[in-house]
């Protein structure tokens, strides 16, 4: 491996994130959006159902294949 392990282990983190941020708006309807009552105390923006965990998946799977781009990179460099 062409880092150390704890280099590896800070840039998949970084990866992860950037990627969870770029994926978590998708597929995401408001309460407004699809004209149900709010709850009370509830925003209207308030996502009806944000499916974190399949994006937390889908984020991991996304990461892991952008970081072996970015090993393979770094090994290929001179």
């Amino acid at each position: 491996m062409p880092f150390a392990t704890p280099l590896a282990v800070a840039i998949y983190f970084t990866i992860w994130w950037i990627v969870l941020l770029a994926i978590l708006p998708l597929g995401v309807r408001s309460i407004h959006e699809e004209n149900e009552d709010a709850p009370p105390g509830a925003d209207p923006g308030a996502p009806i159902a944000p499916r974190l965990l399949a994006k937390a998946g889908l984020t991991t799977i996304i990461s892991a294949v952008v970081f072996a781009l970015v090993v393979l990179v770094v090994r290929a460099m001179p």
